[in-house]
């Protein structure tokens, strides 16, 4: 009862906080179309050198984390909403904080149990913001904050006391239920937030890859924003469209859902589904035909739920290339026109734009010849398509004498393992001796997405440059054990296809990948031209390895995604090292960065409140990338107290690789030390 009365007072003395002008961030994306763009230009080029953290909060995730198999992943982007900075935790809380100064106003505890260690990492990456236009504006749950949880409820809060709408489902909650019975809790799962428009909520899951051919079905849900009834569902196979054989194939099969971001334009009564990949994910002889809605870019009448256009960016998936990124809405200019476009990125490193209206490409596409393989039973597409411009912003061929290492031993290595693979250039398909999977099912271009800045016409996305393998197990040859999917070797059962799956990182004995770096990337491009403007490395690995970013200063992998400034910086973490970056917009030239106290995994936010312009961000790490564990926001502004000095030993300091270096500066100073006294004691020994 206190903290919902002072919550309550805190809403009454904050209304109004907001400053005309001031720049918001209503949606994770920034907008509902992910421009993930700012106006707000305090921060800039010429003073970005003095940013500095003001506050840090802690959500006290990490003891759940060493309780749940240290399975988690701190994906989540806050959004300020109600004069409050909400997000959502890996466990599925939701948090209200002031956004000056950190302090919690709300929190609404989700209480789910201990995850099992099979499950699915916990996972939350963002929550949606409503307001009833039809409702008092200081009645309860007027103003509306969703969020889906790990066991696939949709919730609805009140967004300024964080207490569940009643009339919202059952008590505030709406239970998606999986189209089949579970295989273990956490199958079938909501990691992404919904969209809302034209007073329908919509919303789609994320459901376990690898794990069986009937998988759950990729089913989207469409609900009363009100009152959570169910209004329309889409199904991306049954809508495929195909043939009566391929149909019937393609029932049988999962999966095609809608696992991470959608993107809305309300004035079109439109909905942008980006879809996965059916089931089984590397085995397609089930699913004959090019499961059309699968890969694809779906336009729904969000009305009704039925089909405006769609674009297929993978023709029968047998690689995993799902589409993680949420599909952009901006204008571009084509032609000499203005055009609302939509701009579509893959795994593949691959950008599609396209009229969203219309669907009509803004840049051609060609289907070019693709290799086929040679597993019986199997379906592979002969074509696959790509637009002309911009061209492929990853890596995708690997010959044995391109193998790299950091000694003569690894490059061996990997220049054997290269040449047992099949090898034949984008889209090589699996193979019983393995294949080269270049780029790995991780991207490319994954769910961090990009930035679009419309007033320069640049689009900014981040790239992983990692390969794998791709190598089909025939059933019988595995041992009847642990039936559920995922193996602790990396082998996917894939049960009721006549294959499982292996598909391992191709790795030198040290561990680092054996292509040549960089294995992560962050681009501008020109969406006018379809050219790219610059593109740079980023990230070290020394928060791995002692001087890690002099002997290796070649980029990693990432997880997160970038956000774009009137200030003309491009924001970004994401990296295996824990940082957050400033890029010059125009140059690419990297203008500050600093220590975050974990990985930062997550795509930042930024804001201005009373004046002053915040950059926020979520520090927890990513299990499966292995970065520093945490549960801390944290929020940057400008600092005009503290001296030149103070920012650049800030910056030597925090560096492990100086920490590194002052260690052992201290080592060798000691040894000498000794030395010299031990000499100097003799000396005055041999005097008597």
């Amino acid at each position: 009862m206190i903290r919902f009365i002072s919550s309550i007072i805190l809403s009454v003395t904050m209304t109004g906080a907001v400053q005309a002008g001031d720049a918001g961030w209503d949606y994770v994306g920034g907008d509902e179309g992910g421009k993930h763009y700012s106006t707000a230009a305090q921060i800039s080029r010429g003073n970005v050198s003095r940013l500095d953290t003001v506050w840090t909060y802690s959500t006290g995730d990490l003891s759940r984390f060493k309780r749940n198999g240290k399975r988690y992943k701190f994906q989540t982007t806050p959004i300020l909403f109600e004069n409050y900075l909400v997000f959502c935790t890996p466990f599925n809380d939701v948090i209200a904080l002031t956004p000056d100064t950190g302090k919690e106003v709300w929190r609404f505890a989700n209480e789910l149990p201990d995850l099992p260690r099979i499950a699915a990492a916990a996972n939350c990456r963002g929550v949606t913001p409503w307001r009833d236009e039809q409702a008092e504006a200081d009645t309860v749950c007027a103003a509306r904050i969703y969020m889906g949880s790990y066991d696939s409820r949709l919730i609805a809060l009140d967004a300024r006391t964080g207490i569940p709408c009643k009339a919202f489902g059952e008590n505030g909650a709406v239970r998606i239920l999986p189209s089949h019975p579970e295989l273990y809790p956490g199958e079938q799962q909501i990691t992404s937030p919904p969209v809302v428009v034209a007073d329908v909520i919509i919303v789609g899951t994320a459901i376990g890859d690898n794990m069986r051919a009937d998988a759950p079905k990729g089913t989207v849900y469409a609900l009363d924003v009100r009152s959570g009834a169910l209004k329309w569902t889409f199904n991306p196979l049954e809508s495929d469209g195909g043939t009566d054989e391929r149909r019937s194939g393609i029932l049988n099969t999962g999966h095609a859902n809608v696992w991470s971001y959608m993107s809305v334009d309300h004035d079109r009564s439109l909905v942008f589904l980006p879809t996965s990949s059916p089931s089984p994910d590397h085995f397609g002889g089930m699913r004959p035909g090019e499961n059309r809605n699968a890969n694809s870019i779906v336009v729904l009448n969000a009305r009704t739920g039925e089909i405006v256009w769609r674009f297929q960016t993978v023709h029968h998936d047998l690689w995993d290339y799902d589409l993680g990124a949420q599909p952009i809405l901006g204008t571009l200019w084509s032609s000499g026109k203005e055009v609302p476009a939509v701009i579509q990125s893959t795994k593949l490193g691959l950008i599609f734009a396209f009229n969203r209206e219309t669907g009509e490409p803004i840049f051609p596409i060609e289907e070019r010849p693709v290799p086929a393989g040679d597993i019986p039973g199997e379906y592979y597409s002969a074509t696959q398509p790509f637009p002309t411009k911009p061209r492929i912003l990853v890596d995708t061929t690997l010959a044995p004498e391109d193998a790299w290492g950091l000694t003569p031993f690894d490059r061996m290595v990997c220049r054997s393992k290269i040449q047992k693979l099949k090898s034949d250039g984008a889209f090589t398909p699996p193979s019983l001796e393995g294949s080269l999977h270049f780029p790995f099912s991780g991207g490319g271009i994954n769910w961090g997405g990009g930035a679009l800045d419309e007033n320069s016409q640049t689009l900014f996305v981040l790239t992983n440059n990692v390969s794998s393998i791709l190598r089909l197990i025939p059933q019988n040859a595995l041992e009847d054990q642990n039936p559920l999917g995922v193996f602790e070797d990396g082998i996917g059962r894939q049960a009721g296809a006549p294959y499982a799956i292996a598909k391992p990182l191709l790795r030198s004995p040290l561990g680092l990948p054996c292509n040549p770096p960089p294995w992560g990337r962050i681009h501008a491009i020109d969406m006018k031209s379809g050219s790219v403007k610059w593109e740079r490395p980023i990230g070290t690995i020394e928060d791995f390895a002692p001087f890690g970013d002099l002997l290796l200063p070649h980029g990693t992998p990432n997880m997160g995604g970038p956000i774009a400034t009137a200030g003309g910086l491009v924001f970004v973490a994401a990296t295996m090292d824990n940082y957050l970056r400033a890029f010059d917009a125009k140059t690419g030239k990297e203008l500050w960065k600093d220590r975050l106290p974990a990985g930062g995994q997550a795509t930042p936010m930024t804001y201005e409140w009373n004046g002053v312009q915040y950059v926020v961000i979520a520090a927890g790490g990513h299990s499966e990338m292995r970065t520093t564990p945490g549960d801390t926001i944290v929020a940057f502004s400008l600092s005009e107290k503290k001296s030149t000095a103070y920012f650049t030993l800030k910056q030597l300091f925090s560096r492990p690789t100086f920490r590194w270096f002052f260690a052992l500066g201290a080592v060798i100073v000691f040894i000498i030390a000794s030395v010299l006294y031990r000499i100097r004691g003799n000396r005055r020994l041999s005097l008597f």
